[in-house]
């Protein structure tokens, strides 16, 4: 078998089908519409990009010219998106970028792709849920304090027992013991996706629905106090450092706003479980990065107009701009904490259920272990996947800081959505003919300036994020040759 031996199409539709191996246990419920999957997208996409990244990315790079980089990177998803949706509707299968790499690009580069989304959906969530950690303890602190209570919980409890050592070390913290919190959610939320993904949608509608209010009360209320002069100048001059506001800072600042549009591909890996996937898959992908980029401009209009763009570079920006109102919107600041609690856990909800997705498809095709592809019998979820990737994004989240975990997320985001892209454009190439039940407009236009914009902001990105994505690509080229190549299902013919 060669190592660019694809899937074939035949095969393809039959692990879509209902009964994909001929067993029981290994099929899905088809449970989720094109609601379902559009509030998984904004679920998965508005999080700590809106609460925290805006700010940050304004102040240090683009002042607010930031609305600009949030513009240049949701194009960038949308290119992408419209690849996404393509291969959704053709191929609507568990496994997302990894199985539309199998049918185009070959097995091993779908290896490198399964392996390069453990970047996104694993690490993400440990690093969401540390994020999350942060809030949590804050907001239960305020909370006591309110009501004359001492609710604060030790800082050993909420400290990892290793911490950043300068810019890219790490080192034992004495103080700490492990993240409890951050633990605590992902292990909640693995037992919410093991009981079904219906189940779990419907909490996360919940939550999207909150924190999607409480953004809308923000920007409606935020508005009526903008200072027109904090958007003056709205490119400030660059500083003659590359990526210090001017033009080089608004395209910075969108590879650092990127983070925030992370998890809208995840609604892929849902294929298997969704009706009509053909019609729903392309709703969902393209209907959440709109409506995710709308709030995003939105709310970075209002925050740089709020206050000055040099005092948003602070943990929890949307505080300072809430409290240059003054007392009029001081009410607004427990919502703005309620939101982001809630925002980031629908986060980390969604990226735990699309991992296993990965996994599943990886050992439906041989190169990882059977027990990966097994189905509850009952709950019809990958119960094993679910639980194992509960447990090592627990074990990481509790024990590392978020400054190792966040550095690999966006370039390990932005490499799949280039292989994505490239894979529609091969696939036009060699197999014309084949049914599209959707098409991606402007080809090749589109997947072009897919991987020109997401290739642009990876360039864009530290030199020390590159080497430790190429020491991860070599351990997973390690992996596959010693165990995924020999196990392949894959045969010729």
């Amino acid at each position: 078998m060669g190592l660019f031996a694809t899937k074939s199409f035949d095969r393809l539709r039959a692990d879509a089908g209902s009964e994909p191996s001929g067993e029981h246990e290994h099929t899905f419920t088809r449970a989720l519409d094109a609601t379902h999957l559009t509030l998984l997208g904004v679920g998965a996409i508005i999080g700590a990009g809106i609460f925290v990244v805006t700010g940050n990315a304004a102040a240090q790079y683009a002042g607010p010219s930031v609305v600009l980089s949030f513009i240049i990177a949701g194009l960038g998803c949308a290119f992408a998106g419209l690849c996404y949706a393509e291969f959704a509707a053709m191929i609507p299968v568990a496994g997302s970028a990894y199985t539309y790499a199998y049918a185009t690009l070959g097995e091993f580069v779908a290896w490198i792709i399964g392996w390069d989304l453990i970047l996104e959906y694993l690490f993400g969530a440990a690093t969401v849920a540390v994020g999350w950690s942060g809030y949590f303890t804050a907001f239960i602190g305020e909370l006591g304090q309110s009501i004359g209570a001492d609710w604060t919980i030790p800082a050993a409890w909420t400290t990892p027992p290793f911490r950043m050592k300068g810019a890219h070390g790490i080192a034992r913290d004495p103080t700490g013991i492990v993240n409890l919190p951050a633990v605590a959610l992902i292990l909640a939320v693995t037992g919410l996706l093991v009981l079904g993904i219906k189940g779990a949608a419907r909490v996360n509608n919940l939550i999207v629905a909150l924190k999607v209010t409480i953004i809308l009360l923000v920007i409606g209320f935020g508005f009526a106090f903008v200072n027109a002069e904090n958007w003056s100048p709205f490119i400030p001059p660059n500083t003659g450092e590359y990526g210090k506001y001017g033009a080089s800072g608004i395209f910075r600042a969108a590879a650092v706003v990127f983070f925030a549009y992370i998890g809208f591909d995840a609604i892929s890996t849902a294929a298997q479980e969704t009706k009509n996937p053909q019609r729903n898959l392309p709703i969902g992908i393209l209907a959440s990065l709109v409506i995710c980029t709308v709030l995003y401009v939105l709310m970075a209009l209002v925050m740089t107009g709020m206050a000055p763009y040099r005092e948003l570079d602070v943990a929890h920006p949307v505080f300072v701009a809430i409290d240059r109102a003054g007392p009029a919107l001081r009410w607004l600041g427990f919502l703005v904490n309620v939101g982001a609690i809630a925002g980031l856990a629908s986060v980390v909800l969604v990226l735990l259920l699309a991992q296993p997705r990965i996994f599943y498809a990886m050992a439906r095709d041989g190169l990882l272990p059977a027990v990966f592809r097994k189905i509850h019998p009952q709950f019809k979820t990958p119960y094993v996947t679910t639980t194992l990737t509960g447990l090592a994004a627990a074990v990481v989240a509790g024990l590392f800081p978020i400054g190792l975990l966040g550095e690999l997320v966006s370039i390990g985001t932005l490499l799949a959505f280039v292989l994505v892209c490239a894979g529609v454009w091969v696939l036009r190439h060699r197999m014309p003919e084949l049914d599209r039940p959707f098409r991606a407009p402007f080809v090749p236009f589109v997947p072009l300036a897919g991987i020109l914009t997401c290739g642009y902001m990876m360039f864009a990105l530290p030199a020390e994020t590159w080497l430790r994505l190429v020491i991860w690509m070599a351990l997973g080229v390690a992996l596959y040759f010693g165990y995924g190549r020999r196990r392949s299902r894959l045969r010729p013919g």
